[in-house]
């Protein structure tokens, strides 16, 4: 009840209204995670992927990602990636709570109508998973069963009003009420981009308003570009109202560098970045180094709040990325 909220935590205010931020008045963190008690402390922040199996054995997962144990903060889990079936990322996510890895579950309205999205938004949370990232999934087209349905009965938006408002309003959208609402931490993508003197950033704007806390953002390999959207957040008064991690990742080789390239929205790979793997004796040694001399230059950049680590069976040249910037033993 707001009476009991109110005596617990004084300095704080409940309301049915979406909060305005993570700087809002209230300091209490949302969820039980550790990836958004570090965000709101001001830490910077390493967050990793993992794709589930195609599988029904649990091992194959628990192997590939027991390297970030300790290292990542959280570790995204994939949601149906590439429109291709996988186990499920609720199921896959709550093995990881069980592994100790803190999971961030990639969450896509493409496969579940609005009343599966409330169970599974219940289930999450019961399950002790602490962190949610509302996606639209990729289009089935892409996948190898295009002749699937795509359900889209939310869209990304709606998903994380919904996530919101069961979590702040202690209801369902049909007015029952939630015995124990769902912690959540609520996630949005984003595409940084070098913004012109008409851009505008209504689009982020609107996943604020709806619900979205922080961001992990498409990778970005310009540190240049990193900089000028920042800055250009901050003018907007962006930064004031939520986290971004910018997607990073070692390119094991120059061919990858340039799928990349031609084949992902946004992306786009410096030349400085394809001559060194080029030149390089070892290009996948090279690649985390690059990935580690990024990682030190974002930051620097005023409102990078950590780093979102990606890539294909990434797990393990993401810890050694991790354990190589030293970011955990100066916590330390």
């Amino acid at each position: 009840s707001n009476q009991f909220f109110n005596v617990l935590f004084p300095d704080c205010t409940m309301t049915n209204k979406a909060p305005s931020g993570p700087y809002n008045s209230c300091k209490v963190p949302h969820s039980p995670g550790r990836l958004e008690r570090l965000l709101r402390a001001g830490t910077f922040t390493v967050t990793a992927e993992t794709t589930p199996p195609v599988s029904a054995d649990p091992s194959s997962l628990l192997k590939a990602t027991e390297s970030l144990a300790g290292l990542a903060d959280a570790v995204n889990v994939t949601d149906g990636a590439g429109a291709k079936s996988h186990m499920a990322s609720l199921a896959a996510a709550s093995l990881l709570v069980q592994a100790g890895i803190e999971p961030v579950l990639q969450f896509t309205v493409r496969d579940r109508n609005r009343i599966a999205l409330q169970n599974d938004l219940l289930g999450a949370a019961a399950l002790g998973i602490p962190n949610i990232l509302c996606l639209t999934g990729d289009n089935v087209d892409t996948g190898d069963q295009p002749e699937a349905k795509m359900v889209m009965d939310l869209d990304s938006r709606g998903l994380m009003a919904l996530t919101r408002d069961m979590r702040n309003q202690r209801q369902l959208p049909s007015g029952r009420p939630i015995v124990t609402p769902p912690g959540l931490f609520i996630g949005a993508a984003d595409t940084p981009q070098d913004p012109d003197k008409d851009w505008s950033p209504a689009t982020l704007r609107a996943k604020i308003e709806a619900g979205a806390e922080f961001f992990q953002t498409q990778f970005c390999f310009d540190i240049d570009v990193v900089r000028r959207y920042m800055d250009r957040l901050d003018e907007e008064g962006i930064l004031e109202e939520s986290y971004f991690l910018i997607g990073i990742g070692p390119i094991p080789s120059v061919k990858s560098a340039r799928w990349m390239n031609k084949n992902l929205y946004g992306v786009h790979i410096p030349d400085w970045i394809i001559d060194r793997l080029e030149k390089a004796s070892d290009p996948q040694a090279e690649s985390i180094n690059i990935c580690i001399e990024l990682i030190q230059q974002l930051r620097e950049i005023n409102g990078v709040s950590g780093v979102h680590i990606m890539g294909p069976r990434v797990e393990k040249a993401a810890a050694q990325v991790i354990a190589n910037t030293g970011i955990m033993k100066e916590r330390e």
